[in-house]
């Protein structure tokens, strides 16, 4: 095999190796990725928003779901992680929010829980959290919120459980 042969088999061979690459990579990172919104209650009932500190937006706590949890385990490390607070237990699913540009850094797919909550508020996470206040449902701030969380919690509030 002379060495033109020999270059051109490479080239082919890197070829192949790249696009078998790009499908591997266009599987894993064209799907959307599931996470968990948290609509956080206090014994007194208030509710429990997190101001990001991406964009300094009032949200819920929330993430998403690391490799070998389940949504109960990934709720209760969010909660955790960015308010200090422990969960008691998950008391209703809210929704399930898939729209493709519902979060802006990428498709997400977010289960919204309500969820009882306890312990003492206080940030954990200073890099995604500068913020955490508890707010009663008739004074959530009306500001805009960070993706979709405003919906969430207008449907929690009317009482519905939302598919969308």
């Amino acid at each position: 095999m002379n060495i033109f042969a020999l270059f051109a088999f490479v080239i082919q061979s890197t070829r192949g190796l790249w696009r078998f690459g790009q499908t591997v990579l266009g599987v894993i990172f064209r799907h959307p990725v599931p996470g968990t919104s948290i609509i956080p209650i206090l014994p007194d009932g208030k509710i429990v928003l997190i101001r990001r500190r991406d964009n300094g937006l009032w949200s819920l706590p929330g993430g998403m779901v690391d490799w070998g949890e389940d949504i109960p385990i990934t709720v209760e490390r969010e909660l955790k992680e960015e308010t200090g607070l422990d969960l008691v237990k998950i008391t209703r699913l809210v929704g399930v929010y898939s729209a493709p540009d519902r979060d802006p850094r990428i498709h997400s797919i977010c289960v919204v829980v309500e969820a009882e909550v306890q312990g003492n508020m206080s940030v954990q996470d200073t890099m995604e959290v500068i913020e955490i206040q508890a707010f009663s449902p008739d004074s959530i701030p009306s500001e805009p919120m960070s993706h979709d969380h405003a919906q969430q919690l207008k449907d929690y509030l009317e009482g519905l459980t939302t598919v969308c």
